[in-house]
């Protein structure tokens, strides 16, 4: 092949590139100082990535893991167990737009709290529900929602969803990444057969899942 068709081919990738990037739709930022993150564990990533990009002010959610001793695992790693991390999701939000106390109120009605040995059909430590910290502020609300929902008498069991430490955040592979919109049909059929949907409505009825579609 010529090699100045190749390098027309490649001069008007970089052109389309740059002009995706003027063109794009404005994330409402001025720069990434004006972003804050939040770390939750919700049992399967896909459906907490679905839960939050529901809510006004996320501006992106990544699916990853944490809590564990593992650097950089890969997802059969977790799966199989023993690396200690929970599946997560790193929640990117604007502060001028959404709360840190707005996203626990999300957090709690897309999880069942009663649930410690994992969520919903996925059984085991790494799909257990947990909030994690990432300062005395975001501990001192996560500890405030968590007790104003002991306190409220609309659940007989204790609350078994944890609050721990925020610790490093690793994404998971790119496959995992917005798998509910990549895959729908399938997102569906998982989602539907695990009945996380309907034990949401079950524990939280109108509150269940904020946002949803």
């Amino acid at each position: 092949m010529n090699r100045n068709v190749i390098s027309i081919r490649g001069l008007l990738s970089i052109l389309f590139l740059l002009l995706a990037g003027l063109l794009a739709p404005a994330s409402g930022f001025a720069d990434d100082e004006e972003r804050a993150t939040a770390l939750f564990a919700g049992g399967c990533f896909w459906c907490v990535e679905e839960a939050f990009d529901a809510v006004d002010g996320v501006v992106a959610t990544t699916s990853g893991f944490a809590g564990g001793h593992v650097e950089n695992p890969s997802y059969e790693q977790v799966v199989a167990g023993g690396t200690g991390h929970y599946e997560s999701v790193l929640v990117e939000y604007d502060p001028a737009q959404v709360s840190y106390e707005e996203l626990l109120y999300a957090f709690w009605r897309n999880v069942d709290p009663l649930d410690g040995g994992g969520q919903f059909c996925d059984r085991g430590d790494h799909y257990r529900a947990a909030i994690f910290a990432g300062s005395e502020d975001e501990y001192r609300a996560a500890r405030a929602s968590k007790e104003e929902l002991e306190q409220s008498g609309r659940f007989e069991e204790p609350i078994a969803t944890e609050i721990l430490d925020r610790s490093t955040f690793y994404p998971a592979e790119e496959y995992h990444q917005n798998y509910y919109q990549k895959n729908p049909l399938r997102y569906r059929f998982y989602v539907t057969s695990c009945r996380r949907y309907a034990r949401l409505d079950q524990v939280w009825g109108d509150e269940a899942r904020p946002g949803k579609n």
